[in-house]
């Protein structure tokens, strides 16, 4: 993958300025629009202040990225959480990291408000059935240590417009399958230029491969990368009507906290170039049988040292120093 040098939220902020007229208000009235698209959900309400992990250390912010899939042909019965990442920024603002927490860990789930559920270890992915996103927040947050900032629900079903938006999406196929789902695709091995329903079918795969949701998990972390960089590379951020295009399905297939601001967090994220960010898996013991249900399991140790360093804002420290399996770690070239 070719190293850009492009500072990819600088050419979104000076393609803001095109479209808005080059003013500064009008780059505001702009970002208004776009946080206007942008769904609300209360994710924050009912935590107990208290018990929550020390905020993050000043200049850094942790984004718990929630993604689900309104037509996932899977789908069949309560709302789940299909995709649970946390985002972290470093404070200087030089560096990010993914890190993915597969949707069957075992973990403690907190009592839900109506106090019918939860108080009970259960695959991670149940909080959101049993008390959606704030007891998703609040099960994170005991999981990791780490304290959550904001949070933005994705929909991965309505992401089908944002690839489209950019004119399909270069996936690298790890092997050669045919999909589960209507119409039975055939992905070829190799790298595959995907519209956005084809590129939703394959992430949507985990039955044709040996480790099952392991693979799901990387590869979704494998088409958001695949997002930027083609967002970086055919001067989408450098045209505003393409720009316009992708930020319009962006913000309309995406729900957020109420304190979160479009422009705010854009301008937090200013420095960073595509090759800054790093996707890591949650570190996992494999898996294994709790309560007659096949989950996965955390590598305790290995998590908790990871998760404080996110907790410090000393992960690039971590990442320089630990011994990651390549299956949790894919560091950018």
């Amino acid at each position: 993958m070719q190293r850009r040098s492009r500072r990819i939220l600088i050419g979104v902020l000076a393609a803001l300025l095109v479209l808005g007229g080059g003013g500064i208000i009008a780059v505001a009235s702009y970002g208004r629009s776009l946080n206007g698209n942008l769904s609300r959900t209360d994710a924050f309400v009912g935590l107990p202040e208290e018990s929550r992990p020390t905020r993050a250390v000043a200049g850094a912010m942790n984004v718990l990225l929630l993604g689900s899939d309104s037509r996932d042909p899977d789908k069949t019965a309560d709302s789940r959480t299909d995709t649970i990442m946390v985002l972290h920024l470093d404070a200087d603002h030089q560096k990010a990291e993914v890190i993915s927490i597969p949707r069957d860990t075992w973990v403690f789930v907190p009592k839900s408000p109506d106090g019918r559920h939860g108080g009970t270890m259960a695959k991670i992915n149940s909080a959101y059935a049993w008390g959606g996103t704030p007891l998703t927040v609040q099960t994170v947050e005991t999981f990791t240590g780490v304290h959550i900032d904001h949070v933005a629900l994705v929909d991965f079903a309505g992401f089908a417009q944002v690839v489209d938006a950019l004119g399909g999406v270069d996936l690298k196929i790890e092997k050669t399958i045919t999909s589960i789902h209507a119409p039975h695709r055939t992905f070829a091995k190799g790298v595959q230029h995907l519209d956005g329903v084809a590129a939703l079918d394959y992430v949507r795969q985990r039955y044709q491969f040996a480790d099952g949701d392991f693979s799901r998990e990387r590869h979704q972390r494998e088409f958001l990368q695949a997002l930027l960089d083609r967002a970086a590379g055919i001067g989408t951020l450098s045209n505003p009507v393409k720009l316009n295009s992708f930020l319009q399905a962006v913000t309309s297939s995406v729900t957020v906290d109420e304190d979160f601001n479009l422009v705010d967090v854009a301008l937090e994220l200013r420095d960073l170039r595509s090759d800054d960010l790093t996707f890591l898996g949650s570190p996992s013991a494999g898996t294994g049988m709790k309560s007659g249900q096949s989950v996965v399991l955390s590598d305790t140790a290995k998590a908790k040292a990871l998760y404080q360093e996110v907790a410090d804002d000393n992960v690039q420290r971590y990442l320089g120093t630990a011994a990651i399996p390549d299956t949790h770690r894919q560091p950018q070239p």
